[in-house]
């Protein structure tokens, strides 16, 4: 698979996971449903349900403060959309036209935090991004 397509994919199940508890989620959830009704029409309800199921998983966890399940919900619909765009690659305009009229109301990222310890003559390099050694 084109690794822009595979980015694709990952951003899509991510955003799609992250706007299933939110205001928009039938939106998502009806746009993703509407790429399956157009590539595999037979799959198109099944996806659709799919989603509820996952929303009800998302909204549980929530409520019981498991911070696993949203990421392994994500890395699932990250594989079942990846696989769509595998099949259909034509599919990959329409979804960024969806993605971009739903990444307005997607909540804002986590904010990461790095902690480091070091002992003796240990060093500890950490990056949020790049990170160059030596001279340029």
């Amino acid at each position: 698979m084109d690794p822009e397509m595979a980015v694709l994919a990952g951003t899509a199940g991510t955003t799609l996971v992250a706007l299933l508890t939110t205001e928009v989620w039938e939106r998502a959830r009806d746009g993703i449903a509407a790429l399956w009704r157009r590539a595999d029409p037979g799959r198109a309800e099944a996806i659709s349900d799919e989603l509820d199921v996952t929303r009800t998983e998302l909204l549980t966890a929530r409520e019981g403060g498991d911070t696993e399940s949203p990421g392994e919900l994500s890395t699932e619909w990250q594989g079942r959309i990846r696989r769509l765009l595998a099949a259909h690659p034509e599919q990959a305009e329409e979804l960024r036209t969806l993605l971009d009229e739903l990444r307005p109301h997607a909540p804002a990222g986590p904010t990461v935090t790095q902690h480091a310890t070091a002992s003796g003559h240990a060093r500890v390099y950490q990056a949020g991004r790049d990170q160059r050694f030596g001279t340029p």
